[in-house]
């Protein structure tokens, strides 16, 4: 287990932003940073990153916490593999405490961490083959080498290569003690009935391996090297429960900084496009992991930027699969672009024969937005037919028609227009036909109906607030965001005295043996109680390192309020901080909250009293008192509030009696 003081020196180190900023594309608003959910699609930014607080918050899916937090949520990391990931990225050494594992912890090891970890070691004996043996530098290495890659553009992707022994890998996995059911699960081994001892999927191959955002291996690409071979030139590995390749982009890690530097991804075709072009030192280029171009990866380059240049040979099946590509970037609202290299180069072979700055000013100069790139294919195939022109004229306008934003919409018709000589009523009304043509094909337009009856159906929801619970949050708020400040207070003899927040709001509770309604406010509350008991005053900091996920949650959004999403300085507005009139604020707050306590003690006894049909008559008697004595101090309560009952919040009509 990690030890308490190397967590301590995780949490010193990291800075919220920059993790977060390697996934979502930051702007900074103020004394914070906003962008787009990477949890919830939306189109204005409610993710607010708080470097002076170091937590974030998501207001359209509701999630919020710390860096490490956040890693578990976007990487589905467990706690210690976020520490571990945080520590690798600031350079801090991992201690263990010499604490024996229980069964139970053990029993942790699922097999989805099992399957990150026998990635890791294939693809550490890749690289080592490829360095290391006779056969690998032979083929192998000679391979990339042909390809003139240099040594530190081969580590910097970890290439590797699999031997021609059939089950080399396997045979030296299962000595380091993996079974076969994991090995068969990662698609690394294979094991039919004619070979029990396995067989490599990858044999004869060099290697290509696939990470996740944050570097993790999740899988592989490998490219047979001999020609007189009758099998595929390139094979992946299968789909486990950590490698889905419709989720993934090849070289997304390695270039997520750039294309967030550069605010522009360049979309290409092949694994060796994107190392020959990081060799050239253009390293803000992904591809696509074996799959044509889905919604889940485009959402993947989104997170860094909302600029796509798709970089393509002058394969005519390539060029006609990109159509799909434009529309689907269309549709998630990116800017896109096209490049068509000369016949006979790719982005590989044209990176190799020219420097950087040609290459980076050919992609600048020579990309062609998407109605010219498609005008100039389609027409090009139509020649003098009209009936092809026109087709291909609605081709375009079909593109257009998955743009979301009208008034780029109408932009990009202006253009076709002038482009064709053709009106711009004819083509908004074919827009409007696309239009609806792909309303009835999307999934979406055909639920709706038994939604709608659905909806007719169901009784409307009662939504019923509990007044106590709400002013408890509000409490609880009060002890998480200004703990440790002291109040000036007077007692019953007007002598002066001082006090933190916390006891003043913990005595509160106390005082009136009060029944806390949450159980994650139990649980802040019984932590900070536990801090008096020692002398220390506990601040929210201290929960945001436990592994209690629910109250990181919890105490982050307790100290990042929405008004964190508006600039109001930009506008001159200074509304007054929080905390500026704490002391006033607290002393309301706790007297609201215990009028609500003693309208459900008096809610209580009256309940009680009309369910009993016979009973003690001293019984009665003595609630009756209590009840008095109640309405008494609860009308003395609302005096110092400056209200009377009749106006304030009474529980009774809350609960509808």
């Amino acid at each position: 287990m990690i030890s308490k003081q190397t967590i301590d020196k995780i949490f010193s180190a990291v800075r919220v932003e920059e993790i977060i900023g390697e996934y979502v594309q930051l702007k900074r608003t103020g004394s914070n940073f906003k962008g787009l959910s990477p949890f919830h699609d939306e189109k204005t930014p409610s993710f607010v990153v708080s470097p002076s607080k170091q937590i974030w918050k998501d207001f359209s899916s509701g999630k919020g916490g710390t860096a490490i937090s956040f890693l578990m949520d976007i990487e589905n990391f467990t706690y210690p593999e976020a520490l571990r990931h945080a520590a690798k990225k600031y350079g801090i050494e991992i201690e263990e405490d010499k604490t024996e594992l229980s069964d139970e912890q053990k029993q942790a090891q699922t097999d989805k961490e099992l399957l990150y970890k026998i990635h890791e070691i294939a693809s550490e004996f890749y690289q080592n083959l490829l360095f290391e043996t006779e056969e690998g530098r032979t083929i192998g290495y000679s391979y990339f080498k042909e390809r003139e890659l240099r040594d530190d553009i081969i580590k910097k992707f970890h290439l590797g290569y699999s031997p021609e022994q059939r089950n080399a890998f396997t045979e030296f996995a299962l000595n380091k003690g993996y079974g076969k059911e994991i090995l068969e699960k990662s698609g690394l081994s294979i094991f039919p009935e004619n070979a029990p001892n396995g067989i490599d999927r990858f044999r004869e191959r060099v290697v290509f391996p696939i990470h996740s955002f944050s570097g993790r291996v999740l899988g592989f690409g490998a490219r047979i090297l001999k020609n007189n071979v009758k099998t595929a030139k390139y094979l992946n590995s299968p789909e486990t429960e950590i490698y889905h390749k419709s989720s993934v982009l090849y070289g997304l890690n390695q270039g997520k900084q750039a294309i967030s530097k550069n605010n522009l991804c360049l979309l290409v075709e092949g694994y060796m496009d994107v190392v020959a072009l990081h060799q050239a030192g253009i390293e803000n280029v992904v591809a696509s992991s074996g799959t044509a171009l889905t919604v889940d990866q485009i959402k993947l380059i989104k997170r860094l930027t909302e600029n796509v240049t798709i970089l393509f040979d002058g394969d005519p099946a390539g060029i006609k699969a990109s159509f799909r590509s434009i529309d689907l970037l269309l549709a998630e609202e990116m800017n896109i672009r096209i490049l068509l290299f000369p016949d006979g180069d790719d982005p590989d072979s044209f990176a190799r024969k020219h420097p950087r700055e040609y290459v980076e000013n050919f992609i600048a100069k020579e990309a062609k937005d998407f109605i010219d790139f498609k005008a100039e294919i389609l027409l090009k195939e139509a020649g003098d037919d009209p009936i092809k022109k026109a087709e291909a004229i609605r081709d375009i306008v079909k593109s257009v028609a998955f743009v979301k934003n009208a008034l780029k919409r109408e932009v990009y018709l202006k253009e076709v227009a002038t482009k064709f000589g053709l009106s711009e009523q004819s083509l908004f009304n074919e827009l409007n036909v696309q239009k609806q043509i792909q309303q009835q094909n999307s999934p979406q337009q055909k639920s709706e109906p038994q939604q709608k009856a659905k909806m007719e159906v169901v009784a409307p929801e009662i939504i019923s607030v509990n007044p106590l619970l709400e002013l408890e949050e509000k409490l609880v708020k009060h002890m998480l965001n200004f703990g440790d400040r002291v109040l000036e207070k007077s007692d019953a003899e007007n002598k002066p005295f001082k006090i933190t927040v916390i006891e003043e709001i913990i005595s509160h509770f106390e005082e009136d043996d009060y029944e806390i309604q949450s159980p994650i406010n139990a649980k802040i509350i019984s932590e900070l109680k536990h801090g008096l008991q020692n002398n220390e005053i506990i601040t929210s900091g201290f929960f945001l390192t436990l592994m209690d996920e629910s109250l990181v949650q919890k105490v982050s959004s307790a100290i990042l309020e929405a008004d964190e999403l508006s600039n109001w300085e930009k506008s001159n507005i200074f509304p007054p901080k929080p905390g500026e009139k704490l002391e006033a604020e607290i002393e309301d707050d706790i007297l609201i909250h215990k009028s609500h306590f003693i309208e459900k003690l008096i809610y209580d006894i009256v309940k009680k009293l009309g369910s009993s049909t016979e009973g003690d008559e001293n019984e009665y008697l003595e609630n009756l008192k209590k009840i008095m004595i109640l309405k008494s101090l609860l009308n003395e309560i609302n005096k110092k509030l400056n209200r009377q009952l009749t106006k304030g919040h009474n529980f009774f009509k809350e609960q509808k009696l």
